[in-house]
């Protein structure tokens, strides 16, 4: 059985180890706030008291953190990974960052020997408790087969898309697209409203027609009722929004409504919005309509 290491225990990274453990995997857990690792440990999870101790338990090490700096903060810190690297560590990083952070980092686990992939993925701690995440994996093909049967455990699609850096790449592409959608909901259901009639019947046409998506059927109904529980913050979208701006000027690539999707999501966070679920810019635009 091959040991995991998870480092990174919020809402993701829980989900993911809770499933790993009710999958009969060992666990290894670390998280700056301990108290974050709880229900883990509960469940059968060993807690490490640093990425270091996690690497040495674990064949395969998971980094669910904010950004590129925290990935990099746990890998080569002090206490970090690579001073608890042994031969055959494998270290898998689900965290959202700049693919040209991966693949820097990429480049400083292979001095050390250690092997790097990324494996981002699309879908919530709702989904993810079940093993129904979608995974986009990109690094060494034969470092992804030596583990396939975990990422299919963690996920119910994997994509294996090549070299490192394109992972990352899709994945921000990917949560454009989430940003765009919560955005155009948001003022679709702020016209109607604003016109005198029930969003409902917006979203019961919207619905009928080519245009529905996933979230116009699911989160939507819950945005008109004003629950904006988070499965993933605003504030978080927003640091993506930065990273896939500060990616596309890195690419030469021109994103004028990303741009101004980023200033938008801003504003509902100078607003007092940041905790609230990422579909809450809804709750920005009814104040800014108040």
């Amino acid at each position: 059985m091959t040991d995991i290491g998870i480092i990174g225990t919020g809402m993701l990274g829980e989900a993911v180890g809770l499933h790993l453990l009710n999958s009969n995997y060992n666990v290894t857990v670390f998280n700056r706030t301990k108290d974050k690792t709880e229900k883990l440990v509960q469940t059968g999870a060993t807690i490490a008291d640093s990425p270091k101790e996690v690497a040495e338990k674990s064949d395969l090490v998971i980094t669910v953190v904010r950004d590129a700096d925290a990935v990099s903060q746990v890998a080569f810190g002090e206490d970090g990974i690579i001073s608890g690297k042994h031969d055959g560590l494998v270290v898998a990083d689900m965290s959202t960052i700049n693919p040209n952070s991966a693949k820097e980092i990429s480049q400083k686990f292979e001095t050390s020997s250690v092997e790097f992939l990324e494996i981002p993925v699309m879908g919530g701690p709702n989904v993810a408790i079940d093993g129904k995440l979608v995974m986009m994996i990109s690094g060494k093909k034969e470092i992804f087969g030596k583990f396939k049967e975990i990422f299919d455990t963690i996920a119910h699609q994997t994509y294996f898309l090549g070299d490192t850096g394109t992972a990352h790449s899709i994945k921000l592409a990917m949560n454009l697209q989430i940003a765009m959608l919560a955005l155009s909901l948001s003022e679709g259901i702020t016209l109607t409203r604003k016109a005198g009639f029930d969003p409902e019947i917006f979203l019961e046409i919207l619905n009928s027609t080519y245009f529905k998506t996933g979230m116009s059927e699911g989160k939507a109904y819950k945005m008109i009722q004003d629950n904006f529980t988070p499965t993933f913050t605003l504030e978080n979208l927003k640091k993506d929004l930065d990273t896939i701006n500060d990616a596309a000027k890195s690419f030469g690539a021109n994103l004028p409504m990303t741009e101004r999707a980023d200033e938008v999501y801003q504003n509902a966070i100078e607003a007092g919005f940041s905790d609230i679920d990422y579909t809450g810019v809804l709750a920005y635009l009814k104040k800014i309509n108040s």
